[in-house]
Protein backbone atom coordinates (compact mmCIF):
# COMPACT_ATOMS: atom_id res chain seq x y z
CA UNK A 1 0.00 0.00 0.00
CA UNK A 2 1.32 3.35 -1.11
CA UNK A 3 1.56 6.39 1.26
CA UNK A 4 0.09 9.41 0.48
CA UNK A 5 2.17 12.62 1.42
CA UNK A 6 -0.21 15.88 2.06
CA UNK A 7 1.56 18.68 0.70
CA UNK A 8 2.76 21.20 3.01
CA UNK A 9 1.48 24.53 3.18
CA UNK A 10 2.92 27.43 0.95
CA UNK A 11 5.06 30.17 2.30
CA UNK A 12 7.44 32.84 1.97
CA UNK A 13 9.83 35.50 3.31
CA UNK A 14 11.89 38.16 2.48
CA UNK A 15 15.74 37.86 2.73
CA UNK A 16 18.58 40.04 2.89
CA UNK A 17 20.41 39.94 -1.11
CA UNK A 18 24.15 40.03 -0.17
CA UNK A 19 26.30 41.14 -2.62
CA UNK A 20 24.04 43.32 -5.00
CA UNK A 21 25.28 46.79 -6.89
CA UNK A 22 23.61 49.67 -5.76
CA UNK A 23 20.99 49.93 -8.66
CA UNK A 24 19.90 46.18 -7.39
CA UNK A 25 17.09 45.54 -5.26
CA UNK A 26 18.40 44.76 -1.62
CA UNK A 27 15.81 41.97 -0.47
CA UNK A 28 14.87 39.05 -2.39
CA UNK A 29 11.33 36.88 -1.47
CA UNK A 30 11.97 33.31 -0.86
CA UNK A 31 9.37 30.91 -1.16
CA UNK A 32 8.64 26.73 0.10
CA UNK A 33 8.78 26.31 -3.62
CA UNK A 34 11.98 27.93 -4.96
CA UNK A 35 13.77 24.89 -3.68
CA UNK A 36 16.04 27.01 -1.94
CA UNK A 37 16.18 25.99 1.78
CA UNK A 38 14.79 22.77 1.43
CA UNK A 39 14.19 20.06 -0.94
CA UNK A 40 10.56 20.35 -3.05
CA UNK A 41 7.97 17.59 -3.53
CA UNK A 42 6.19 17.29 -6.83
CA UNK A 43 3.17 17.20 -4.88
CA UNK A 44 3.71 20.46 -3.27
CA UNK A 45 4.01 22.43 -6.78
CA UNK A 46 0.82 20.46 -8.05
CA UNK A 47 -1.27 22.09 -4.78
CA UNK A 48 0.17 25.76 -5.30
CA UNK A 49 -0.91 25.69 -9.24
CA UNK A 50 -4.07 23.77 -8.03
CA UNK A 51 -4.56 26.87 -5.73
CA UNK A 52 -3.29 29.32 -7.94
CA UNK A 53 -5.76 28.21 -10.33
CA UNK A 54 -8.77 27.85 -8.64
CA UNK A 55 -8.29 31.78 -7.15
CA UNK A 56 -7.75 32.89 -10.99
CA UNK A 57 -11.33 31.12 -11.39
CA UNK A 58 -12.82 32.85 -8.04
CA UNK A 59 -11.44 36.33 -8.94
CA UNK A 60 -11.35 36.34 -12.36
CA UNK A 61 -14.17 34.39 -13.96
CA UNK A 62 -15.21 36.03 -17.11
CA UNK A 63 -11.52 36.51 -18.38
CA UNK A 64 -10.70 32.58 -18.16
CA UNK A 65 -12.88 31.12 -20.39
CA UNK A 66 -11.36 31.55 -24.19
CA UNK A 67 -7.32 32.07 -22.19
CA UNK A 68 -5.07 31.07 -25.40
CA UNK A 69 -1.97 30.21 -23.28
CA UNK A 70 -0.20 31.31 -19.99
CA UNK A 71 3.38 33.63 -20.43
CA UNK A 72 5.76 33.18 -17.51
CA UNK A 73 8.16 35.70 -17.02
CA UNK A 74 12.07 33.22 -16.50
CA UNK A 75 13.35 32.52 -14.00
CA UNK A 76 11.19 32.42 -11.24
CA UNK A 77 8.16 32.23 -12.91
CA UNK A 78 8.77 28.55 -14.68
CA UNK A 79 7.72 26.41 -11.96
CA UNK A 80 4.77 28.72 -11.14
CA UNK A 81 3.96 28.56 -14.99
CA UNK A 82 4.17 24.64 -15.59
CA UNK A 83 1.81 23.71 -12.06
CA UNK A 84 -0.24 26.34 -13.10
CA UNK A 85 -0.26 24.95 -17.02
CA UNK A 86 -1.11 21.63 -15.12
CA UNK A 87 -3.81 22.58 -13.04
CA UNK A 88 -5.31 24.49 -15.63
CA UNK A 89 -4.79 22.29 -18.72
CA UNK A 90 -3.87 25.33 -20.91
CA UNK A 91 -0.53 25.62 -22.37
CA UNK A 92 2.25 28.09 -22.03
CA UNK A 93 5.01 29.76 -22.88
CA UNK A 94 8.00 31.28 -21.01
CA UNK A 95 9.59 34.81 -21.83
CA UNK A 96 13.35 34.64 -21.83
CA UNK A 97 15.81 37.11 -20.99
CA UNK A 98 17.50 35.75 -24.96
CA UNK A 99 17.03 38.00 -28.01
CA UNK A 100 16.93 35.39 -30.96
CA UNK A 101 15.97 35.85 -34.45
CA UNK A 102 12.60 34.65 -33.86
CA UNK A 103 9.00 36.60 -35.46
CA UNK A 104 6.39 38.22 -33.25
CA UNK A 105 9.20 39.28 -31.08
CA UNK A 106 7.75 41.41 -27.67
CA UNK A 107 10.92 42.86 -25.65
CA UNK A 108 9.78 44.17 -22.42
CA UNK A 109 12.16 44.94 -19.52
CA UNK A 110 12.49 43.66 -15.72
CA UNK A 111 14.16 46.89 -14.08
CA UNK A 112 15.00 45.67 -11.08
CA UNK A 113 17.47 43.10 -12.92
CA UNK A 114 21.03 42.79 -13.87
CA UNK A 115 19.92 42.00 -17.29
CA UNK A 116 16.89 44.17 -17.90
CA UNK A 117 15.73 42.88 -21.18
CA UNK A 118 13.36 40.20 -21.38
CA UNK A 119 11.75 38.43 -24.28
CA UNK A 120 8.33 37.25 -25.50
CA UNK A 121 8.62 35.10 -28.99
CA UNK A 122 5.50 34.20 -31.31
CA UNK A 123 3.03 36.88 -29.93
CA UNK A 124 0.38 38.47 -32.43
CA UNK A 125 -2.84 40.12 -32.12
CA UNK A 126 -5.71 38.82 -30.80
CA UNK A 127 -3.84 36.18 -28.51
CA UNK A 128 -5.42 36.49 -24.65
CA UNK A 129 -3.13 35.27 -22.43
CA UNK A 130 -2.69 35.36 -18.61
CA UNK A 131 0.98 36.35 -17.31
CA UNK A 132 2.38 34.41 -14.61
CA UNK A 133 5.65 35.16 -11.64
CA UNK A 134 6.77 33.39 -9.10
CA UNK A 135 6.77 36.95 -6.81
CA UNK A 136 5.54 41.04 -7.46
CA UNK A 137 6.51 43.49 -5.57
CA UNK A 138 6.79 46.80 -7.69
CA UNK A 139 4.90 45.30 -10.25
CA UNK A 140 6.95 47.39 -12.82
CA UNK A 141 7.37 44.41 -14.90
CA UNK A 142 4.55 43.30 -15.18
CA UNK A 143 2.92 46.50 -16.02
CA UNK A 144 6.10 47.03 -18.81
CA UNK A 145 4.99 43.27 -19.84
CA UNK A 146 1.19 44.79 -20.44
CA UNK A 147 2.08 47.77 -22.08
CA UNK A 148 3.77 46.31 -25.24
CA UNK A 149 1.86 43.16 -25.39
CA UNK A 150 -1.57 45.86 -26.13
CA UNK A 151 0.68 47.50 -28.15
CA UNK A 152 1.28 44.01 -30.29
CA UNK A 153 -2.57 43.45 -29.91
CA UNK A 154 -2.29 40.89 -27.59
CA UNK A 155 -4.65 40.57 -24.18
CA UNK A 156 -3.45 40.32 -21.31
CA UNK A 157 -6.30 39.15 -19.01
CA UNK A 158 -4.96 38.65 -15.64
CA UNK A 159 -1.42 38.40 -13.68
CA UNK A 160 -1.07 35.62 -11.25
CA UNK A 161 1.81 35.07 -8.69
CA UNK A 162 2.80 32.90 -5.82
CA UNK A 163 3.64 35.64 -3.87
CA UNK A 164 2.41 39.67 -3.73
CA UNK A 165 4.83 42.28 -1.26
CA UNK A 166 1.96 44.14 -0.36
CA UNK A 167 4.19 47.46 0.73
CA UNK A 168 5.49 48.11 -2.93
CA UNK A 169 2.21 49.46 -4.73
CA UNK A 170 2.29 46.50 -7.73
CA UNK A 171 -1.52 45.93 -6.90
CA UNK A 172 -2.35 49.82 -7.18
CA UNK A 173 0.07 49.80 -10.60
CA UNK A 174 -1.45 46.90 -12.27
CA UNK A 175 -5.07 48.25 -11.28
CA UNK A 176 -4.37 51.42 -13.07
CA UNK A 177 -3.58 48.77 -16.20
CA UNK A 178 -6.77 47.10 -15.53
CA UNK A 179 -4.94 44.01 -15.09
CA UNK A 180 -5.99 42.09 -12.15
CA UNK A 181 -3.32 40.58 -10.00
CA UNK A 182 -4.32 36.96 -8.08
CA UNK A 183 -1.74 36.28 -5.49
CA UNK A 184 -1.82 32.57 -4.00
CA UNK A 185 -0.16 34.41 -0.63
CA UNK A 186 0.40 38.00 0.39
CA UNK A 187 3.43 39.54 2.55
CA UNK A 188 4.83 42.89 3.91
CA UNK A 189 8.22 43.25 2.62
CA UNK A 190 10.79 45.96 4.25
CA UNK A 191 9.35 49.25 3.73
Amino acid sequence: MSEILAAPSFSARIVERLGVRATSRRERVIHSLDGLEAPVHPDSLAAAGARLWHLLQEQVPNELGSVDFLLGLDAGGILPTVSLAGAANLPYKIAWKLQLPLDGEVRFSEPHAMRTGVFAYAISAGQRIVLVDDEITTGRTLADLTRRLREVGAVPLAAACLVEDTTRGARNLLDGLRLPLVSLTTIKGAA
